[in-house]
């Protein structure tokens, strides 16, 4: 995976968790909202000091925004019992 690909992966999944729109993102984080939903659909890379904006708004650290995520263990498995 890419980097502009978990940073995609990473501020949708933040902003959908924290019940943001794309436009509530970008007007916290005074940034264009096209420019989110580039962000997101891996169409622009962002700078650092725009990384450091988005991950202020999502309560995260700017290096949050750019981990991997872990494969889940529970890949395959119900987490419910049958």
């Amino acid at each position: 995976m890419k980097v502009r690909e978990v940073l995609a992966l990473n501020v949708r999944k933040l902003r959908q968790a924290k019940g943001l729109s794309q436009e509530e993102l970008a007007h916290r984080a005074k940034i264009d909202r096209t420019y989110v939903s580039s962000i997101e659909r891996c169409r622009y890379s962002a700078g650092v000091d725009v990384v450091d904006r988005l991950a202020r708004v999502l309560g995260v650290e700017a290096s949050d925004l750019l981990t991997r995520p872990t494969p889940d263990r529970k890949k395959g498995r119900s987490s419910t019992p049958a």
